[in-house]
Parts: structure tokens; sequence; C-alpha cells
């Protein structure tokens, strides 16, 4: 009696398929885990706090979204990137000290968003905690808010290029390039994105950085 060699094979390939699709899920794993270091260059994320005090759902702290509290652009955090994918994350650590988290409050508001930062992005810099908050706040205290932008009294309408010029005129020493935009899906402005080298100068951003697609955005007045 014959048996027919096609079961065998397509059991074979199947085997196959499924080993060259296990391999690339594991190696995105393994990248995503992260090697301290491994980075080209730096991403200085400054949220805009009124917009995202506006959007619906998620877990508004009172710390940033509280009336009266008339926070504009806040420090979400200072991100190592690659300069064509988005760079390592949790490169294991342990948390942050209270003396840390407190030189660091008039930057970022929230002592769970400093933790989540230094978990998520700080452990990858291959720097100390301590190092790492301090270029942190070194690499904010750097860029000049444009004075429209900075606690606008009404809600404006501009472009994301025009973002972008305004922080780049406000930054002279910084290339145009070295500004990006994000915004939510409603158009409300999220984030502006300054590109910064491993020591802190300014430099034009790699395409990691994204970009706002959006032909205009919403900058809300700060409460």
């Amino acid at each position: 009696m014959k048996t027919s060699v096609a079961p065998r094979l397509f059991a074979l390939l199947l085997c196959v398929v499924t080993i060259a699709e296990l391999a690339p899920a594991q190696s995105r794993r393994e990248r995503s885990a992260g090697t301290p270091g491994d980075f080209s260059y730096y991403l200085l994320v400054l949220s805009y706090a009124p917009d995202f005090c506006a959007e619906p759902g998620g877990n508004k702290d009172p710390r940033e979204c509280g009336s009266g509290r008339r926070l504009g652009f806040i420090v979400h955090g200072l991100w190592p990137q690659g300069d064509t994918w988005r760079g390592p994350e949790d490169c294991g650590g342990s948390p942050v000290s209270q003396a840390i988290i407190q030189a660091t409050l008039n930057y970022i508001p929230i002592p769970g968003l400093i933790q989540h930062e230094w978990t998520t992005h700080g452990t990858c810099s291959g720097l100390s905690a301590a190092d790492f908050f301090a270029a942190l706040r070194k690499a904010r205290d750097s860029i000049n808010v444009p004075a429209d932008l900075n606690q606008p009294p009404q809600q404006l309408q501009l472009s994301p290029a025009q973002v972008e010029s305004k922080f780049a005129a406000a930054n002279p020493n910084f290339p145009p390039a070295a500004f990006r935009t994000s915004c939510y899906r409603d158009g409300e402005l999220q984030e502006v994105r300054v590109c910064l080298n491993k020591d802190l100068s300014p430099r034009a951003c790699g395409s990691s950085a994204g970009e706002c697609r959006a032909p205009s955005v919403t900058i809300q007045p700060v409460r």
C-alpha cells in the first residue's frame, strides 16, 4: 500500500513557516527589552498639558490637569531613539529615589510619570538615575518655548509646520529640523519633540521622531 507524500510535505512546510514566523517575533521581543546605551540620539518630549487634559478618557491627574494649575508644556520624557527605529525600552533598573523625584517635579509634575519614564526610557540611556534626570532637566532648560505658545489665553489654530517654525525661531541655535510635532486623532496638539545628540547638543531629527500629518492642530488655552 502506497502512502501519499502530500500530507507529510504539507506538515513539513507548516513547520518551516511556523519557525520563520516565530523567529522575527522573538527578535522583536528581545529588541524591545533594550540594551542600555544602544541608541543614536535623544528625543526630548514636551507634552502640551491643556490638550492632553481636554482629551476624553484616561487618568487625568489634578497635578497636571487641575483647574488653576495653568500648565502649558511639561516634560513627558527624554527618550533614547534610533535614527530609523523608536529606540530601546525597559532596560531594567531600580525605582528612582525621592530626592530625584523632588528635583524633577518642576519638569514632570506627576511622581508616577517620573518613575515610568525612568523604567521605560531612562534605564536605556546607560546613565545612572541621577545623571539621567540631570540630563533631562538640562535638556529642558536649553529650550525656549515661544512666547505666544507658552501660556496662551485663548485657543490657537496652527499648522504643524507653523508650530515647528515658532520653536525654531525661539531657539536659533537649533537647526529647524530639530523640532517635530505630534497630534491626537482629533487634531489637538499632543507634543513638541526636540532632537538632541547624546551630549545634548542640537541636531536634526531622524524619521523615528514622527510627525503630525494633520493640516492644522488646535492649541487649547491654559486653565
